[in-house]
């Protein structure tokens, strides 16, 4: 195992690209366990254990969030704010992982403390051992 125990929390809306996601951190030996969230709600739900997360351990909170900015209703930009403003949350390490190359989504979130933002798609092995595995390892 490469890497320290720990949920990866994948905030995504498109289902290929989530699979996908996941299948690529399993192809590039990340052992640790990947909770999907389809939606912003459902992903604060799981932060808060709340919804169909009631009776979760939130003291258990992931190793990282991998978080599309563009996931329906409410915005991955949303979603950022309110991880970086709550005082439990806001040492998760957030990558902001988008279709947008736009300088200024990308600015916004680096302001908010993403840890990192990249453009979708992205290259995963190079991903994993650069970026991932660091964050993972701590």
């Amino acid at each position: 195992m490469q890497n320290a125990p720990g949920n990866i929390l994948l905030v995504e809306d498109n289902m290929f690209d989530a699979e996908l996601t996941i299948w690529m951190l399993k192809k590039n030996n990340i052992e640790n366990s990947v909770v999907h969230a389809s939606t912003a709600n459902n992903a604060m739900d799981f932060l808060y254990g709340e919804g169909p997360y009631t009776g979760r351990n939130t003291n258990e909170l992931p190793k990282v969030i991998l978080l599309d900015l563009k996931i329906g209703k409410v915005s991955g930009i949303s979603v950022l704010e309110q991880i970086k403003d709550d005082e439990r949350l806001r040492n998760i390490p957030v990558l902001v992982v988008s279709g947008s190359d736009q300088n200024a989504d990308i600015a916004k979130c680096m302001a908010l403390g993403a840890s990192g933002y990249l453009v979708k798609p992205i290259e995963f092995e190079r991903f994993t051992k650069d970026v991932l595995i660091p964050i993972l390892s701590k």
